[in-house]
């Protein structure tokens, strides 16, 4: 198991079914999410910091090579079949070694948050994890044809919480509703 001190966040967008993709890619093009997810996964609070993003090997071919890696944060991708790491990434054959790696110096002294992106079985993983301390779900409020799907987590595990840095309220964009919510573990 990975060291005590790591913590992580997951952070995904879900329609109505839970679905988060099709042909790997998102079925939805939502800029207020993409804002959302790009302002959650990159802010830190202490200057020189900066956060990690952990995804699997189809997350990372996704997306768009002008946006690879994603600036400003440590690129963690997991794959058993690449031979090399993706350019600007660091590639892991396992969440464990990327939560490992992510414990030890010098790591732990320049990264401020962790977050899983994706995909299902990687979420599925991260939040059976006792490290997993926050779930961020945009749920949309649409079905969408997907091939890929959010696994159900625990209720009794995580519970909705309010967070003052997060809105709370629907948002809509191009006809498509959708709300920003934060689940915690429970202690």
């Amino acid at each position: 198991m990975a060291a005590v001190g790591v913590r992580f966040s997951c952070i995904v967008a879900m329609d109505l079914k839970r679905g988060i993709g099709k042909n790997n890619d998102l079925p939805w093009k939502i800029k207020g999410d993409m804002k959302f997810f790009t302002e959650k996964t990159s802010e830190v609070k202490t200057e020189g910091k900066q956060n990690a993003v952990i995804m699997g090997r189809k997350v990372w071919e996704s997306i768009p090579e002008k946006f690879r890696p994603l600036k400003g944060r440590l690129n963690i991708v997991l794959s058993r079949t690449l031979s090399e790491p993706p350019q600007g990434a660091q590639l892991c054959r396992s969440f464990e070694q990327a939560l490992t790696i992510l414990s030890t110096d010098p790591y732990t002294k320049k990264i401020e948050n962790v977050f899983v992106c994706g995909g299902s079985a990687l979420y599925k993983d991260a939040m059976a994890h006792s490290a997993c301390t926050r779930i961020y779900i945009t749920y949309i409020d649409q079905e969408f044809d997907c091939d890929v799907f959010f696994p159900e987590f625990d209720q009794n595990t995580y519970h909705l919480v309010e967070d003052p840095d997060v809105p709370s309220v629907q948002h809509e964009e191009k006809g498509i509703k959708y709300k920003f919510c934060v689940y915690d573990r429970c202690q």
